[in-house]
């Protein structure tokens, strides 16, 4: 078979996720035959460096020998139960090493699916937690501007990036946003962590306003993934975390995006020293390999709902593939290799890598700002470097740098002008080196007039 056959065959039937499928016309779907570590494979023989861990969910590369062999064993002992009435090995072990590795008191963990499925857990929960014990005024929430948390009515909802929200304004409920604390917002001389504190007044005097009627504000500790790859010091994280407990308000933590590793720190709340009210785990938790999601909270939170069935107050929220045994031994097998591997230092070594392999474009005049937590390197490319003036987002320029870096054996996926990298944990050096080169040809490219 060759890369047309199955385009061909693609565009007959398939409607792409987040894509204008007209694009189609003149940028070729690449056909994936097969992957192994940091490479992706099309049918006619070309090779790409998967740089964005395929929408952030690879960990350790494609095909993992280890995970390949946790997956075979348990396809041939138990591929699916029902989780109502039943339970299984692996979603118990699993839940067991969750609240190990996890900030201490999240005591209790439901599984759904996806990681909007995750967020809508945390938004019911939260709600019905407050309706269980008689406050029913509560029925808000407050989320950062800039967010992102999924696509669902919920979760989409929960976020604030307009790309993906403002068509589908008239079905979502409304929450009350406040001012990111994203450090690209600072002033000249002005420190991220000053910056935090200084955003945090708007945080502080929304809650004070509102606490009464409010459920939980819901953040993705440091790194605001889809809003542009921007980043935030964690000192806001730990003022919101007292704020929260002063006003009586559950904190959600998005972690599906920044978890398991990718801050520089196994989950992103650690580096804050907090324990939110719940914590919305997927993507990395599988490292690639198939839909799971978790979403953790407390054993307050957990009595709430612990009551004779005659209350009606159960938490009756379900997916057919609750605590799939495949996901959940896959899951197992992640978590062991963060374990045997210390891969927490070892991506401290690659993520310096990363910073030093892009720090001489930190003067190039379309190049606002270069910024990095952990294993996630972005680069804002922008008009005029002096006064951030942004490209028209019509001019596509990212998609330049996209195009280029297929050329050059790289996915690197651009969210509109911000060329990031995020790749497996399994990258090389001399690999990362490769990525820096193609981004800066590709955005030399993409910024000529």
């Amino acid at each position: 078979m060759r890369n047309q056959d199955l385009i061909e065959r693609d565009l007959r039937v398939l409607w792409h996720p987040c894509t204008q499928m007209k694009d189609h016309e003149t940028l070729p779907l690449i056909p994936i035959r097969r992957g192994e570590g940091v490479w992706l494979e099309d049918y006619d023989g070309n090779r790409y460096i998967d740089a964005v861990s395929s929408w952030w969910v690879n960990l350790f590369g494609h095909a993992n020998p280890r995970i390949n062999a946790a997956l075979k064993e348990q396809v041939e002992q138990l591929e699916h139960v029902i989780l109502a009435g039943f339970t299984h090995r692996p979603v118990v072990e699993l839940s067991e090493r969750l609240v190990a590795v996890t900030p201490p008191g999240l005591d209790h963990v439901f599984y759904a699916d996806n990681g909007s499925s995750a967020i809508e857990v945390a938004l019911k929960m939260s709600f019905h937690y407050w309706r269980n014990r008689g406050e029913t005024r509560r029925t808000r929430f407050i989320n950062l501007a800039n967010s992102y948390h999924g696509e669902t009515l919920g979760a989409l909802a929960l976020g604030d990036v307009s790309l993906y929200k403002e068509t589908y304004a008239a079905l979502l409920l409304k929450p009350i946003t406040v001012p990111s604390p994203d450090a690209y917002q600072r002033e000249v001389g002005e420190t991220p962590a000053e910056y935090a504190r200084r955003a945090f007044v708007a945080m502080e005097e929304t809650l004070a306003m509102h606490a009464g009627e409010v459920c939980a504000v819901v953040v993705e500790p440091l790194i605001q993934c889809a809003g542009g790859m921007r980043m935030y010091d964690p000192l806001y994280l730990s003022l919101l975390r007292e704020a929260c407990d002063r006003h009586h308000v559950h904190l959600i933590a998005d972690e599906i995006a920044v978890g398991f590793g990718r801050t520089g720190t196994l989950f992103a709340c650690e580096q804050a020293a907090i324990t939110p009210d719940f914590m919305c785990l997927s993507k990395g938790l599988t490292a690639g390999y198939l839909p799971l999601a978790a979403t953790l909270t407390t054993h307050e939170v957990y009595s709430a709902f612990y009551d004779d069935y005659e209350r009606l107050s159960a938490f009756l929220h379900s997916h057919s593939y609750t605590g799939n045994p495949l996901g959940c031994a896959v899951a197992l097998a992640t978590l062991a290799i963060f374990e045997q591997d210390d891969v927490i230092n070892q991506n401290r070594r690659l993520a310096q890598i990363m910073g030093q392999s892009v720090a001489h474009l930190a003067d190039h005049p379309h190049i606002a700002e270069i910024r990095q937590t952990g294993m996630v390197v972005a680069l804002e490319m922008v008009k005029n470097r002096t006064t951030r003036e942004a490209y028209p987002w019509q001019e596509r320029r990212g998609l330049r740098v996209y195009r280029h870096a297929l050329s050059r054996q790289a996915l690197l996926r651009p969210l509109g002008n911000v060329i990031y990298f995020m790749p497996p944990y399994v990258i090389t050096e001399e690999q990362i080196h490769h990525l820096a080169k193609v981004a800066e040809e590709g955005i030399a490219i993409a910024t000529r007039d």
